[in-house]
């Protein structure tokens, strides 16, 4: 695993964080006795959202020590979008952990270029194993999918140790065909009239 690390710095707790350039949060987990305040550098905070998601496998340089952790929840703005808190929390990597990832559709240019669409239908996918094994994002290629085509626990390619906890039958996704728009057929139904 490349190794993402985010420093955290001791913040007081207060109603309102107004430091510019920083991001407010927690970090709580196996070796801290209480959640523990704290900030993080907003650019250096973003770059690991926008490169690992939000569920990221990072270290945590916090009093000296770099710990391991995952990013827990992202907590943003309602308009803006702009991350207002962030939740760490720390394990050890063979800590056992579960997660809500993100699944990435990849390949779907290929099926538009074939005129079909990928409906998804579940966008994330419920993971329980050690820590370490966890990837950020759970990948899925369907440039090679037929019209018809499901996508099933059978088009995931995880650690054998990591159980999915979604059902067994559980529908991510369907190929299918673009459907002509509704707006569309509905001028062409009135210049006939």
């Amino acid at each position: 695993m490349e190794e993402t690390i985010l420093n955290a710095i001791e913040r007081m707790p207060s109603k309102k964080f107004k430091e510019t350039g920083f991001t407010p949060g927690v970090l709580y987990g196996d070796s801290i006795a209480k959640a523990t305040s704290v900030k993080f550098e907003s650019l250096a905070l973003n770059k690991v959202l926008v490169t690992h998601g939000s569920n990221a496998k990072l270290w945590v340089k916090y009093g000296g020590n770099k710990k391991f952790g995952f990013i827990k929840e992202v907590q943003r703005h309602p308009v803006t979008g702009k991350v207002i808190h962030l939740d760490v929390q720390l394990v050890s990597q063979t800590h056992e952990v579960r997660l809500q990832l993100p699944i990435n559709f990849k390949g779907k240019d290929h099926l538009e270029n074939r005129n079909l669409v990928l409906q998804v239908y579940k966008s994330e996918i419920d993971v329980f194993g050690k820590a370490a094994l966890m990837p950020d994002v759970v990948v899925i290629d369907v440039s090679k999918k037929e019209l018809g085509d499901t996508i099933t626990l059978n088009d995931f390619d995880l650690d054998k140790q990591l159980k999915i906890h979604d059902g067994e039958n559980e529908i991510y996704g369907i190929i299918t065909s673009p459907r002509e728009a509704p707006a569309e057929t509905e001028v062409n139904q009135q210049t006939q009239a």
